[in-house]
Formats: C-alpha cells, structure tokens, sequence
C-alpha cells in the first residue's frame, strides 16, 4: 500500500471522497426528502401535485421517486451525516470509474480525473442527478470495454431499469449508446480498425431494449416524452441557473473552460488520432456543456479519458515515458516518507469531513429562511401565501400540509406561463404585475429583502410587514 503508484491512488480516492463531501445546499432536496416520506407512509407514489394551491391536482411525474426513497431513507437512519457521506461516496465511486478509463495509469490518468472532479464540482450536492452522473459513467464504461468483450453490453437493459427509476436522466444512456452505434459506422465508413463485428450488432439490439424498458416505471409510457419536454422548456432555460450557459465570467467555470481547450489543442497537436466516434461524442458533450450548465458533468466523463489518451501518446512520442508512471524501486526512505504522506492526508481528510458535518446546521441557516419559517408558523399567518421559487421545498418540508405552497422547485408541474406569471410579480413588470396575487388571493408574502414585490408591496396600502430579517421579509394583507 505505500508504494508511490498505489499510495497515489489511495489518495485520489480518498481525495475525490473528501472533495466531494458538501454541505446541503439544493432547494429541492427538502421536497424530495418529503415526497420519500409520503411515499413510505401513503405506499404509493404520486400521480398529481399534493404540495401546491395554485396546481393542486396537476399531473405530476415524479420521475425521482426510487431516489427520494432512498434520501429520505438515508436521513431516517443517519440525519444530514448520511446523506452527505453516501453522496460523497456516490460521486467518489463515479470519478474512480473516469480512472479505470483512462490511458496513463496512474499519474496522468489520476491528474485527468482530478480535472474532471473539479471541473464538475458547481453541479455535485445531495441530489437525484448524481445517480444520473454514477450511471452514466458506468454506461460510458461499458461501452468502451465491449470493443474487446460485446457481450459486457447486455448489462446497459438492466442498469437501465433502475435508471429510469431513479432520474429522467435515463435519456443520457440511450443517447450514449446511440452515439456509439453511429460512431461505429463512421469509424468504419472512414476505414479504421473495428471492433468485434459482434458489437454493432449487439449495440443495436441493446439500444432498442433499453428503449423498450422505459415504461418499466410507475409513470409508464409517459416517462418517454418527460426528458423532451424538460429540455425545450423555454421558462427552465430562462429562470433555473443550471439549465443556462456557463457564464465563463465566473471562476467556478474555469476549470470546464480550460479543459475544453485543452482537449481541441492536444487534439491537434497529438500524434495520435482521434477515432471519428471519439470525436462525435466529444462533439455532442461539448455542445451539451455550453448549452447548459448541467451537463458540464457529462463532459468532464467524456473529455477526461481523451485528453489521458492525447497526452499518454504525446509522452510516449516525445521521449517522456517516465511521466507516465513507470514502477520505480523503493527503498525504506521512500516507504516511510510515504507513510507519513498518507497519515498525513489521512488526518487531513478526516478534519475536512468533520468540519463540513458541523457546519450543516448554519448552511442551513445561511442559505433558507429559518427564523421566517418559525415565526410564520408560530404566528399561524394567514394562507394563502406566496414564497420564493427557492424556498418552496423549504417549506414543503417544514410546513406542509398546514401551508401549502404557491411555487416549488417542480418547474415542470407549474408550466412556463405560470412560471412568467410568477416572474413578472416577482421582478414588478408591467403593469400588471398585481395580477397573480390578485387571483390566487394572496394573504402572505414572503420574499428575500431584495425582491422587487417586496419594496413594491410596502409603498401599497393594504399590505403590513410582520418579519424581517436578513434571509426574508413576511407581509400579511391588512384586513
């Protein structure tokens, strides 16, 4: 174990573990932990929206609902400790599989994940998505290795069922191997060397059994179209900041902006040539990656073992071989300072996941409107009220069902022309911007401090501040 080639592996393991252990921030995880309790209690899953008075009864696909078992299942046995540490080893296990990918084991490989790990970071949390990103590295796994082994391909029908159990993201894999049936036809319409003539065929058949397992879910036929209308939802694009294109202003863009370059450079540079099928599907994660914000992840799974491989031929012709990790003699010097690199980390590590579990509480704090939360339900203020698109979970998971909210992070359930409703009181545009409180006959209101409506409401008679602080301001309607 301390020998320098496996000892750096243990450390990017444990390191992607520690770099991935975050504090819960996301506004939806408190709907899915609820939702999971509702499932358990009522045993049955959701068929319309339960949660809100303005869509109350509207067709809902909760295409999550395996993976809001298994939070809410996490947070009965372990509170916040088990959901932080479970998704941390769910996106360590996801980076590991990049590795085994990679060309140039163990340093440029390892270098190469660490990259993609980074570059990934703005979309890692406690959320259904990862489970996309862990199944898809797997996809992406599998269908490189049955180049050598077709029959590896029968495993993608089964991780398929549970995929689209677990996230709408199921779609990534059939895109995949879609990628990969048309990227086999141009490899050999451009005269490289093929794979076993067993893997187009098996790849065909494969991609039409996970096709044909989708409805193989509570929401049946339903679950084909969901993807498609989640992406050309023109409302999610223009509000929800994931969904939108990287801003390569902001620095936590850097690391995807510098990869992406550095990917078309040794492409062009390298001695050795890309595949037409590497190609295409760099090409397809790329424009993904730019497209939104979200699927940055699905790049870095797919840049990372590219670049391993551009760079280990680069070495290899330019006479530096030994970069690439070459088994070196050890003596006890090197044992032992070894161990001291590994205790060392070791103790580091475990502080840095210490410090995170108790730091959960004033996340919390810090990040939704706790004392708002408690002094509205304390003070029983009148329903019905209007809430924040952001805190909407928040409150479905600390007030529900005695409030029930006016907007939540289910942007699919509320529809794009709800969700401009919303926005042209929030931000007060044009003058019809009373509109939404009028016909929902909004009692309450509470906003962050900077919202528009907030200031706009406190210059109109009828409206009265009950709270404030510095997460959010409460106003009642004035009887």
């Amino acid at each position: 174990m301390l020998q320098t080639r496996k000892l750096f592996v243990a450390i990017l393991a444990i390191g992607l573990f520690v770099l991935a252990a975050r504090n819960v921030t996301d506004p939806d995880v408190w709907w899915h932990l609820r939702t999971g309790q509702l499932i358990i209690t009522n045993h049955h899953v959701f068929h319309a929206d339960p949660y809100s008075f303005t869509k109350a009864g509207q067709p809902w696909v909760d295409h999550e609902w395996l993976s809001q078992l298994l939070l809410f299942t996490l947070y009965k046995l372990r509170s916040w400790t088990g959901l932080i540490l479970a998704f941390a080893v769910l996106i360590a296990i996801t980076f590991l599989v990049v590795f085994l990918r990679c060309a140039g084991r163990p340093y440029i490989a390892g270098a190469m994940t660490a990259w993609a790990a980074v570059a990934s970071v703005p979309s890692w949390g406690v959320r259904p998505q990862m489970c996309t990103l862990l199944l898809a590295s797997l996809f992406l796994l599998v269908l490189e290795r049955s180049s050598a082994k077709p029959a590896l391909l029968w495993w993608t029908p089964l991780l398929m069922l549970f995929w689209v159990n677990l996230h709408a993201g199921f779609a990534v894999g059939i895109a995949l191997i879609a990628i990969f049936l048309i990227g086999d036809a141009l490899d050999r319409a451009f005269g490289f060397e093929m794979p076993q003539p067993a893997r187009f065929r098996a790849l065909a058949l494969v991609l039409l059994a996970c096709v044909a397992v989708v409805p193989l879910n509570p929401y049946g036929f339903a679950m084909y179209r969901y993807p498609l209308e989640t992406l050309h939802s023109r409302a999610m694009l223009a509000y929800i900041g994931e969904w939108a294109s990287p801003d390569f202003h902001q620095g936590r863009y850097a690391a995807f902006l510098l990869m992406m370059l550095a990917t078309l450079v040794l492409a062009a540079i390298s001695p050795r040539r890309l595949r037409p099928s590497r190609l295409l599907l760099l090409s397809v994660m790329t424009y993904a990656a730019l497209r939104s914000v979200r699927h940055i992840p699905l790049f870095a799974l797919v840049a990372a073992p590219i670049l391993s491989e551009l760079l280990s031929a680069g070495l290899e012709r330019w006479g530096q071989a030994d970069l690439l990790g070459r088994s070196q003699p050890m003596t006890r010097f090197k044992l032992a300072l070894n161990l001291v690199i590994l205790v060392a980390f070791l103790a580091f590590s475990g502080l840095r996941i210490r410090m995170v579990l108790q730091k959960q509480p004033a996340m919390e704090a810090k990040e939704f409107p706790e004392s708002a939360v408690a002094f509205l339900a304390t003070h029983q203020l009148p329903p019905p009220l209007m809430n924040h698109y952001n805190w909407g979970g928040y409150f479905i998971w600390k007030l529900y069902p005695e409030y029930k909210v006016y907007i939540d992070g289910r942007a699919d359930v509320y529809g794009d022309v709800f969700m401009d409703e919303f926005a042209s009181a929030f931000f007060v545009k044009g003058n019809n911007w009373q509109a939404p409180l009028d016909q929902w006959r909004i009692q309450t209101v509470i906003l962050p401090p900077e919202a528009p409506l907030i200031t706009a409401l406190r210059l109109q008679p009828g409206w009265k501040q009950m709270f404030v602080d510095g997460h959010a301001v409460v106003l009642s309607r004035s009887r």
